[in-house]
């Protein structure tokens, strides 16, 4: 039996997590947290009969406690029950699957309480990087990815010679406005950016899939997780996306992962590294997809893809305001107050305006992404 604890349970990776949980008996939950989906909770608490389940705010916690007043679970909120969870005893692998920085502190006291960690929350190594991997090679705790694309390469590189990577190879589908004009894109509504071709994921990724932001995020997130250079990180869209992702040798060979697009596989993979157990879904097939092709990304048309080398290359603090700028850009654009291109225009400012803290703390972090914030909604709000 192995114990999870699930950050983001009423999410999209977070149900899928569950999905997974339910197809293998070999897995527990022992606690969940969500933002402020009572309902959703509630029906997960029931279910799965965690010992610990929390809320973001306390008025969804009261509201919780109430509903699962017959069940024998503690109820915690904020950000003290994010981290009462992440610490707790009987947990073993803690799937981050919240979305934003809000999930650094969380993964930090998982950590030092020697928590392998599933990682589905890719901010927290775009921010805080330099904190966290040592600070899991120190612990010996795994950082095992759940992000498609970071698995296909945890997976690619399992078996092989540390030190002989020359290239990994990212791929992306390119997402719904692929070959598309600056022009093209300016008059672009919600509806649209929300239609992903391939996959199904929450709304804030599914933009950031469209802006090609999500493949900068990963960029960065995978200079982390596999311990390589960013010229080493080849982005190539790949509109089936068959291919997860891929690393080259030093020798020319190519190993990479393929399969259909379905985020369980990846998840499976995480929770029970390094077996694989049977899983149910499509398997590809060659016959009836019949080509692959391949193209080099935009990256004139989506900036975000190059902002975010940008920021990767400048370091220190720049990432978190990259991320944070984004967040804003996408909620300020799901919400119909700006533009779809002033995503990548907002972003832009944000970092050109910003002064560099070379190696940030936690604090410090957290910090930058406020000022980020705060300045956006005052430009927003002074227009």
């Amino acid at each position: 039996m192995k114990n999870i604890a699930i950050l983001g349970s009423t999410g999209s990776i977070g149900t899928q997590t569950l999905q997974v949980v339910r197809a293998n008996p070999e897995l527990k939950v022992v606690a969940l947290a969500a933002g402020n989906s009572v309902e959703k909770m509630e029906e997960q608490i029931r279910e799965f009969r965690p010992l610990v389940a929390g809320m973001w705010s306390e008025e969804a916690a009261s509201d919780l406690k109430i509903r699962v007043k017959d069940l024998p679970v503690k109820i915690v909120s904020g950000m003290e029950g994010l981290l009462e969870i992440a610490v707790l005893q009987e947990v073993q692998v803690l799937v981050t699957a919240i979305v934003g920085m809000i999930g650094i502190r969380p993964t930090i006291a998982a950590i030092e309480a020697g928590k392998d960690i599933a990682l589905a929350n890719k901010e927290t190594l775009v921010t805080a990087g330099h904190i966290i991997m040592p600070l899991a090679k120190k612990r010996g705790v795994a950082i095992l990815p759940v992000d498609s694309e970071h698995s296909a390469i945890f997976q690619s590189l399992n078996g092989e010679p540390k030190g002989r990577v020359e290239k990994i190879l990212l791929t992306a589908s390119g997402g719904p406005f692929r070959g598309r004009s600056r022009e093209e894109l300016a008059n672009i509504q919600v509806e649209d950016a929300l239609k992903h071709p391939n996959w199904a994921m929450g709304h804030k990724i599914t933009i950031d899939s469209s802006t090609l932001v999500n493949k900068g995020l990963e960029v960065m997130e995978a200079k982390w997780l596999f311990d390589v250079e960013l010229n080493q990180i080849q982005v190539v869209v790949h509109p089936q996306s068959i291919i997860h992702s891929a690393v080259e040798y030093v020798d020319g060979a190519i190993i990479a992962q393929l399969g259909t697009p379905d985020m369980k596989l990846p998840i499976q993979y995480a929770l029970f590294y390094p077996d694989r157990k049977p899983l149910d879904g499509r398997r590809v097939d060659f016959f009836a997809l019949g080509q692959l092709t391949f193209e080099k990304p935009d990256m004139e048309t989506f900036a975000g893809l190059r902002l975010a080398y940008q920021a990767a290359t400048t370091g220190g603090s720049m990432p978190t305001v990259f991320n944070a700028a984004n967040e804003k850009a996408v909620g300020l654009f799901l919400n119909r107050k700006i533009k779809y291109l002033e995503i990548a225009e907002l972003i832009e400012e944000s970092m050109e305006r910003h002064k560099v803290i070379e190696n940030p703390s936690v604090d410090q972090i957290l910090e930058t992404e406020s000022g980020v914030y705060e300045w956006i909604l005052k430009k927003i709000s002074e227009r």
